[in-house]
């Protein structure tokens, strides 16, 4: 659908939400990127600064750049080398926002020896915002909360990366959850290696600043099949030695902020589920968010409709599964 609109070779789309910021992405879609130049643009991005990193572009007027050739973008050679190490000429990045944050961001790729992105081409690409923020939010939000077939939850597992930026470990159940993952629909069986590894970096990068982006990640049921979480922690105070990974499945305190924004749950909305989960009833619920029954009642129909949920033991468990 983009080729008529943008001539590339690449492409990469990486999801988000405003909820859990710009750090990587909860799901993904991939076309012709390369597993080893995607490992060279995570390093880069961690270890050198890459200066068109989301963070950067969101602070542009349009949030999109053209990263590779001489003269364009921020002065980086780095990143013109590691393009052309791996068959690359050029890279148009665009982050994808709307007025509620950002959704995520595209990064489409042209091959050495092809004319490089021009900013007509990132004019064209910005004018797509709007469309792909609806075609991540129906991705992400259609279809049962939980599918019907899902397995019972795995149990918790962890992944340790060292301090050479290599997986050191990997404990039985931590493998049962990336085998699961591998066998979702948006999950090349190359993705889960530099991803875990890319989520280790942003935790060396949090302990060294704690006003960096926050290691967590939040995996919608589209992914596979139920939400799953991904936290990262350094075990030393500067970050420089082994981190711990943490996978798992939907733990509600930490999914919820992302629950609310894929699917356009208002404030006093997430009030309501937020009580709701605690098993109160509509007449309790009320009390407690000073509103009328009718009201809460209100609300409650309200996040019925736009999760699909069939009642409230389906809303709570694919928020505790």
């Amino acid at each position: 659908m983009l080729s008529p609109i943008i001539a590339h070779d690449a492409l990469s789309m990486v999801a988000t939400d405003p909820a859990t910021g710009l750090g990587l992405g909860s799901f993904s879609f991939w076309h012709q990127y390369e597993p080893a130049l995607v490992t060279a643009l995570v390093m880069h991005r961690y270890l050198e600064g890459d200066p068109c990193r989301p963070a950067a572009l969101a602070g542009l007027r349009t949030p999109a750049a053209v990263v590779g050739p001489a003269g364009q973008g921020p002065p980086d050679p780095r990143i013109g080398q590691i393009l052309a190490e791996h068959g690359a000429g050029s890279e148009l990045r665009l982050l994808i926002e709307d007025v509620h944050g950002v959704w995520g961001s595209l990064a489409l790729l042209r091959c050495t020896g092809a004319c490089p992105f021009s900013q007509d081409d990132v004019q064209r690409a910005a004018r797509l915002r709007p469309a792909l923020v609806a075609a991540l939010r129906r991705y992400a939000t259609t279809g049962p909360l939980a599918a019907a077939t899902a397995a019972p939850p795995l149990p918790t597992g962890v992944v340790t990366v060292g301090g050479d930026h290599r997986i050191k470990a990997i404990s039985p159940q931590a493998t049962a959850w990336l085998n699961h993952l591998r066998g979702g629909r948006t999950v090349p069986g190359w993705l889960p290696e530099p991803f875990l590894v890319a989520l280790a970096l942003a935790a060396r990068a949090h302990a060294r600043d704690p006003d960096a982006w926050a290691p967590l990640v939040c995996a919608p049921p589209a992914v596979c099949g139920r939400w799953m979480t991904f936290q990262g922690e350094a075990l030393d105070p500067d970050g420089a030695g082994d981190v711990a990974l943490v996978l798992q499945g939907a733990v509600a305190d930490l999914v919820l902020p992302s629950f609310c924004a894929w699917y356009g749950i208002t404030p006093r909305e997430r009030d309501t589920l937020d009580a709701l989960r605690t098993g109160a009833a509509v007449k309790q619920i009320a009390r407690h968010l000073e509103l009328s029954p009718y009201t809460v009642n209100d609300h409650l129909k309200a996040l019925f409709r736009k999760t699909g949920a069939a009642g409230r033991d389906e809303l709570i468990a694919a928020l505790t599964h």
